[in-house]
């Protein structure tokens, strides 16, 4: 295995089992990248298919080649029941429940999987890879349930309904319609695949959907990570804080590469602003709130959490994570315990815990901006008519609201344990469980992050933005597109709801792209 990304070929991914960039699983998870097999993944995949080809002629007994699952492996079978084998296998396992997962993420699952597979260590064919490919490119998508999966064996349940569709049954989405699965390859013209000795466990046997699910929160958190300076950045100026906390040789003194980042990108953002002039009584403030002081340690400390995060998911996208594993070199086959989702399900859960501690973190400048004994002259609730108007009172009881459910997601899933399949499978990982939750701390650190953007908006228009650092007032313009300056009370739900899907468009990408660690140079 090489530690190099995917080679992309024009506007595809060239397909071999190399490491695929979270961007990139993104990019095809969306339909902007297509994905291809690569010329080296077709010998590979012949290679290895020769073993299994070669083990089942001489009846040397491998799992799950001709032996049954889990605890039933001493069971031998013979030669006569291998393709029912293989077919009982995904019709069995296709038990998933549960809401289902979003298109999206299953098109990065059939991505991922296909990637496992070109690796040539599975014993596949290459036409089964090149039929999860050619249902991704034509947009023919699995149903898949997000809940199943224990995470060992890998994910079976959500796999399995992957590649019941492949055997041409199951159901998809096609076209915007909910179908049978044979109802859309007709449509399309694609034969369903019959199943050789290997082929359904090998479908079935890996951590993608994990990995699939985990990836894309993961993407959207690190915009959430770069974006929570900005928001940040506008409450700093709304308090009128100093900015002496960030200067850079505090920072070299304690030199966590995502502690620099923030702190070089704040300096950035509150160039050229004037507001500490701007105090009521005219003080000179010495140093101000943890919430504004140490954003650059904090916000730094997620960063590098995230960033650990993303360099395991990126290990997965180029692993071979099924078994038994092939080795075509050797003529041997081997069963190990790749399949086990340990690594992913600590990682998601360290991304999940990290993510919560920035949530808490926006919660309490929310609460500095809505409350007048911590705003430094801002009104109560920055509306200009308290007590006839609520303001955003209620913005900032939402905030709270969502910081305690994220509380409950941060417990980690991979600390349990519960035995399956008659005790073979005596540890597992409950890694899609992590998955499943840090998709939901995602989901309500956006809002929480819009919840800020529109409170210091609304702070600045109070302020007046005369003193303002330019990119501040940037950022506050790019707000008031999308959502009016408060005066009299109105429904504020709607309007954070449609601000934190803005966060992940191109509206913000000013202030969201580029690497996400870089040594401080942001």
């Amino acid at each position: 295995m090489t530690t190099s990304h995917a080679p992309v070929l024009g506007t595809a991914l060239e397909l071999v089992g190399h490491r695929l960039s979270v961007a990139q699983v993104a990019a095809v998870a969306a339909g902007r990248l297509a994905a291809v097999l690569h010329p080296e993944a077709y010998r590979s995949m012949v290679a290895a298919v020769r073993v299994v080809q070669d083990a089942v002629a001489h009846q040397r007994t491998a799992y799950g080649i001709n032996t049954g699952f889990g605890r039933l492996a001493t069971v031998r079978l013979a030669d006569a029941d291998l393709l029912a084998l293989q077919v009982n296998l995904v019709r069995s396992h296709a038990c998933g429940v549960g809401p289902a997962l979003s298109t999206g993420e299953t098109r990065a699952i059939m991505l991922l999987r296909a990637n496992a597979l070109a690796a040539g260590h599975s014993g596949v064919r290459p036409a089964l890879v090149e039929c999860l490919l050619r249902l991704l490119e034509l947009g023919v998508h699995p149903i898949v349930p997000s809940r199943g999966s224990v995470g060992a064996s890998g994910d079976l349940a959500p796999l399995a309904h992957v590649a019941l569709v492949v055997i041409g049954e199951g159901e998809v989405e096609f076209g915007g319609e909910r179908m049978t699965s044979a109802e859309a390859h007709a449509r399309i013209g694609l034969t369903p695949q019959v199943l050789r000795p290997k082929e359904g466990l090998a479908l079935l046997n890996g951590t993608q959907a994990m990995t699939a699910v985990g990836v894309l929160a993961l993407h959207r958190a690190m915009r959430v990570v770069a974006l929570a300076d900005l928001a940040g950045a506008m409450t700093h100026q709304a308090l009128l804080g100093t900015t002496r906390g960030f200067e850079a040789r505090i920072q070299d003194l304690r030199p966590h590469p995502g502690q620099r980042t923030s702190a070089a990108r704040l300096r950035r953002w509150l160039d050229g602003s004037e507001v500490e002039a701007m105090r009521p009584d005219g003080s000179v403030r010495v140093q101000d709130a943890y919430s504004l002081r140490c954003m650059p340690q904090v916000h730094g400390a997620v960063r590098g959490a995230i960033d650990h995060v993303r360099e395991v998911l990126e290990i997965e996208t180029g692993s071979v994570t099924d078994n038994p594993l092939v080795f075509a070199e050797d003529d041997d086959i081997v069963s190990g315990g790749n399949f086990h989702g340990a690594p992913l399900a600590l990682a998601l859960d360290y991304a999940a815990i990290a993510l919560t501690d920035l949530i808490s973190l926006i919660e309490r400048r929310i609460e500095r901006l809505v409350n007048p004994d911590l705003s430094e002259g801002l009104p109560p609730f920055l509306t200009e008519s308290p007590g006839v108007s609520s303001g955003f009172m209620i913005a900032h009881v939402t905030a709270a609201a969502l910081l305690s459910e994220v509380r409950v997601l941060a417990h980690p899933a991979s600390v349990d344990n519960v035995p399956t399949s008659a005790g073979q499978e005596d540890h597992v990982s409950m890694g899609m469980t992590s998955a499943n939750k840090l998709r939901a701390v995602v989901e309500q650190a956006e809002r929480v992050l819009a919840i800020e953007l529109l409170a210091a908006a609304q702070a600045l228009d109070l302020r007046g933005l005369v003193r303002m650092a330019p990119e501040v007032r940037l950022a506050h313009e790019t707000v008031r597109t999308l959502t009016p300056e408060v005066g009299a009370d109105r429904a504020l739900g709607a309007e954070i709801e449609a601000l934190a899907a803005a966060l992940a468009t191109s509206r913000f990408d000013r202030w969201a792209t580029g690497p996400l660690i870089d040594g401080g140079n942001a």
